[in-house]
């Protein structure tokens, strides 16, 4: 009963047309005298309701918004003038029904964008060191806290795992539905919802800064949005308007019955100029946000549709963006886990970017990490190091080449350390002899050849990279990858140049570091990989990434076309069906009653058109890989190799 009353508060126009209906076909039912009352009673209703849309219609004109509401008014009018008083009932109803059904229609096609809103964690259980759990509000929780998440709940902010193995779904965020495993240490993004057992994770983020509420705020932005192409929609009303009006009044001249005026204005009244459109593209943008890509406004998604060529930052976008360990070359009998497992437990305890790559390949193998390290580091070249008795130097040919007296060009003829693109090498000595080399790499993404491809499928033929590297691994890396055109040694300054010289536009660019900003804002399209970018290139992005997925740029591009493609359509077929009924109206085929109901279903089918875009064939996706563990900042776009510099 409470909601009935909701409806009825929410929507007074419509029920009190039903109110007047049922009154109507009461006094209907009692003779003659009961049809002329009941004519009356829907006239005079009729009109009122006509002279308080023409209020509202006479300010939106005097704005310069222009609309067909105006042909809804002239019909409800020419129909009680004419005696059609049933059909200025339901055209009046289709009036005041229309902002229900676009409500309705806006909420579902919402529904993926508002399921993340009302989702959105609120309170966090902060665990004190003497083992009190208390609750606090989310934006209230400080880094470094260890919060209590229950089972069925949400991470509430970006966190580190404490306990020994924990389980989340993560679909909110990476629109994958499958749990993921998370162990301690791993990092757990906000807005994952915990499985069957209680954990336990460290705040690594305020919850300003953490992703589900990133996320919430640019879905917020996308909610309110507006697309130019919806504003286009609404012009169309000036010339469907006016050929209405042309058709009506040449079917009464025609005819001499008045009548016709009427039967055509009633069938001139389609909802696809009003609701259609703007549905289609909040479906598109909540299909997004179901695969992990939120788009901040409609505008960007028409852009999308229509970008002609893709550009793309490369250290961390089209690249890992942290060295990887590429090849082992140990010397004489020494074994490649000997090597590996000495420059680990030299590097374990080092801060610099490379340390982290020995370490990881190490734990990898299974191999034994010595704990007890003594550590002497010299910046930019290398480190010295004793290991369970041994003397270990690690860094640059020069560095290690003067701590065994020889020349650096001496090493690099001991072992076989050529070096493509993007590759650089760490010398190693023991004990006064060199053991070997280990090269390392930063390596292309799994899913960066899968992106391309996918691209020139969807007719994005001009690809170009920007970036900060030198020349040769630039090229290096354009070469696998099939680029059109290469942009080496790149300051932001330079990115945006580039980007503004591309003359095939629409141009989207695709970025994830602090430097990416000010070219992600310069493209038509700015994409940011937000799960492992910086805030900054989030906000200056106008499509965000949710998920480390470098694919869904396809997808969302497949998302935005498809979007456009029906949002058209339902236009297409809304004013094409309009103009059919209007035709044979004009011919008297139609009765104003009857075309009233025609029109309803022509609303009906348009908007069920619209709302196609929430479904579709299955995006396109890569890989989805854990997110790495959280670590300190890095520096923008190129890897630090200063240290390792042959």
């Amino acid at each position: 009963m409470s909601r009935i009353l909701g409806i009825v508060r929410r929507y007074p126009v419509v029920a009190l047309t039903f109110c007047v209906a049922i009154l109507a076909l009461a006094l209907a039912t009692g003779g003659a005298g009961g049809t002329q009352a009941a004519r009356w009673v829907v006239s005079v209703f009729a009109v009122l309701v006509a002279l308080r849309q023409s209020s509202s219609m006479i300010g939106d004109i005097r704005r310069g918004v222009w609309g067909i509401d105006i042909l809804a008014v002239t019909a409800i009018l020419a129909t009680v003038a004419v005696g059609e008083f049933w059909a200025s009932l339901l055209i009046v109803l289709m009036l005041s029904g229309g902002e229900a059904l676009e409500d309705f229609a806006a909420g579902r096609a919402r529904r993926e964008l508002t399921h993340l809103l009302d989702r959105a964690p609120r309170l966090a259980h902060v665990e004190s060191p003497d083992g009190r759990v208390t609750d606090c509000a989310v934006a209230q929780v400080e880094v470094g806290q260890t919060l209590v998440v229950k089972p069925g709940e949400m991470v509430p902010v970006d966190s580190v795992v404490v306990t020994a193995t924990a389980s989340f779904d993560e679909s909110s965020i990476t629109g994958e539905s499958l749990p993921v495993d998370r162990q301690a240490g791993e990092k757990v993004l906000s807005g994952a919802v915990n499985g069957p057992h209680l954990v336990r994770v460290r705040a690594a983020a305020l919850a300003a800064d953490s992703q589900y509420q990133q996320i919430v705020e640019l879905v917020e932005s996308a909610s309110g949005s507006r697309a130019p192409f919806v504003r286009m929609a609404d012009r169309y009303a000036v010339p469907f308007t006016a050929f209405a009006y042309l058709l009506a009044v040449a079917a009464w001249w025609a005819s001499g019955d008045p009548v016709r005026f009427a039967e055509v204005l009633v069938v001139a009244t389609p909802c696809p100029l009003l609701i259609a459109a703007p549905v289609a593209f909040i479906a598109g943008m909540s299909r997004a946000a179901k695969s992990g890509i939120i788009v901040k406004d409609g505008g960007t998604l028409e852009r999308l549709a229509r970008v002609r060529t893709a550009a793309f930052d490369k250290t961390g976008t089209l690249t890992h963006g942290t060295p990887r360990i590429a090849r082992v070359l140990p010397v004489g009998a020494v074994t490649a886990d000997e090597l590996l497992a000495l420059v680990a437990a030299a590097e374990q305890f080092s801060a610099h970017v490379l340390a982290r790559a020995f370490v990881e390949e190490a734990r990898r193998r299974g191999l034994e990490v010595d704990q007890q390290a003594l550590v002497e580091e010299v910046p930019g070249s290398g480190l010295r190091a004793t290991v369970g008795g041994r003397h270990v130097v690690v860094g640059t040919a020069t560095f290690v080449a003067e701590s065994l007296g020889t020349a650096a060009g001496e090493l690099a003829g001991l072992t076989d350390t050529d070096l493509v693109g993007g590759e650089t090498a760490s010398y190693v000595a023991v004990d006064g002899a060199l053991w070997g080399v280990i090269v390392l790499a930063d390596e292309l993404r799994a899913d960066a050849p899968a992106t391309l491809r996918e691209l020139e499928r969807l007719g994005i033929t001009d690809t170009l990279m920007l970036t900060g590297d030198s020349q040769a691994t630039a090229e290096h890396v354009a070469a696998e990858l099939g680029l059109t055109d290469v942009h080496a040694e790149c300051l932001p300054s330079d990115k945006v140049a580039a980007v503004q010289a591309v003359s095939r536009r629409p141009v989207m660019m695709v970025g994830d570091g602090v430097n990416d900003a000010p070219v992600l804002a310069a493209a038509d399209v700015g994409v940011s990989m937000g799960a492992r970018g910086a805030t900054a290139a989030s906000e200056s992005a106008d499509v965000v990434i949710m998920v480390d997925d470098l694919v869904r740029v396809a997808t969302a591009v497949q998302i935005s076309r498809r979007t456009i493609r029906i949002a058209v359509q339902s236009i297409g077929i809304g004013i094409g069906l309009s103009v059919i009924l209007m035709v044979l109206a004009a011919f008297g085929a139609i009765p104003a009653i009857v075309g009233a109901g025609l029109q309803e279903l022509v609303d009906l089918v348009t908007i069920l058109n619209a709302l196609r875009a929430l479904t579709g064939p299955a995006a396109v996706r890569g890989p989805v890989r854990p997110p790495a563990a959280i670590t300190a900042p890095r520096g923008p776009d190129a890897v630090d190799i200063e240290r390792t510099a042959a």
